[in-house]
């Protein structure tokens, strides 16, 4: 392994002694300081790969609440989360690339919010579920065809496209600008942030993924999806646990306008409170849920970025 290493940044020192601008960029010191992280994450990324992360997907069953843990789907990495993590190695290693974003990122920071520098470099993108995790929770088969689905805050649309093939209709909605536009290149019809539950449209699927922690009114938002939920439909809750709100668009202190009620500390204890304390008092009943990595791609320091993610799928709770 540690061989492999050294020969990658072997090359890359190499490149740096042939390239004029990469020495005037960095500087001897600064060449060093370089290779040294470069380094250091060759090194973890190795690891990575040896490892089949199971951890990423257990959960303490015995904190859960009953009715709650037999509902509890058990993941594993599959290959397109595999392929996921190859693909953000690969990145990593785009050396002048990232040089540019790291470059770009800082004089755009003081005027543009994070979300839209990376939709304007098209970097960043996340990963959540895989197709075939996505038809487990959902309990689909592969040909099964629902009529319409809407993202609320689809980001680059990547996560988006392990659900689209399913629906006739895909819709979606984003604040970031830079974003947009790349949900609109892929064909997904995008809907204002203030219009998309004004009851004019109904959906088999609504899917929020990592947004209610990013968002100045969650509760409202959970009520307008079981507004707009049609009956049977389904709805796909991402979480990162332990819950932390971080308002990026619309707030002055990042602080959301709407708090939500949640007890605990650990990830299982709040699950319990998310079901119990926000679903079921917003009219939405636990159908499954399942605790996945929520994924990014990285940078030069590290190939990818990883959260805990708790996913739910809910139901109507009359119909439960």
């Amino acid at each position: 392994m540690q061989s492999r290493v050294l020969i990658r940044l072997y090359v890359f020192l190499l490149i740096c002694e042939l390239t004029p601008a990469m020495y005037s960029y960095t500087g001897r010191r600064g060449r060093v300081t370089l290779a040294k992280t470069i380094y250091n994450r060759m090194i973890v990324d190795e690891k990575h790969k040896a490892d089949s992360h199971e951890y990423w997907y257990c959960v303490e069953k015995s904190i859960l609440s009953e009715a709650i843990s037999e509902k509890f789907v058990q993941f594993h990495e599959d290959p397109e989360t595999h392929e996921f993590l190859s693909k953000c190695y690969e990145k990593a290693d785009w050396v002048f690339t990232q040089l540019y974003h790291l470059l770009a990122k800082s004089v755009m920071s003081w005027f543009m919010e994070n979300t839209s520098i990376n939709g304007w470099l098209g970097r960043g993108s996340m990963f959540v579920l895989s197709q075939a995790q996505f038809m487990t929770l959902l309990n689909v088969k592969d040909n099964w065809i629902g009529q319409s689905m809407i993202d609320l805050g689809a980001g680059d649309g990547k996560v988006t496209e392990k659900m689209s093939p399913f629906f006739k209709q895909v819709f979606a909605t984003e604040t970031s600008g830079p974003m947009v536009t790349r949900l609109k290149n892929k064909g997904y019809r995008i809907l204002d942030i203030d219009k998309w539950d004004n009851g004019s449209l109904q959906y088999d699927l609504v899917s929020c993924l990592n947004l209610l922690d990013r968002a100045d009114k969650p509760v409202s938002i959970l009520h307008s999806i079981k507004r707009v939920l049609k009956p049977g439909g389904r709805v796909l809750i991402a979480l990162v646990l332990p819950f932390s709100s971080y308002v990026e668009f619309g707030s002055k202190d990042n602080r959301p306008t709407e708090k939500l009620n949640i007890e605990g500390s650990t990830f299982e204890a709040q699950c319990n409170s998310f079901v119990k304390d926000v679903f079921e008092p917003a009219g939405l009943a636990l159908e499954r849920f399942t605790r996945v990595p929520y994924l990014c791609e990285g940078d030069m320091q590290t190939s990818f970025y990883v959260l805990d993610d708790a996913v739910f799928v809910l139901k109507h709770k009359e119909e439960s």
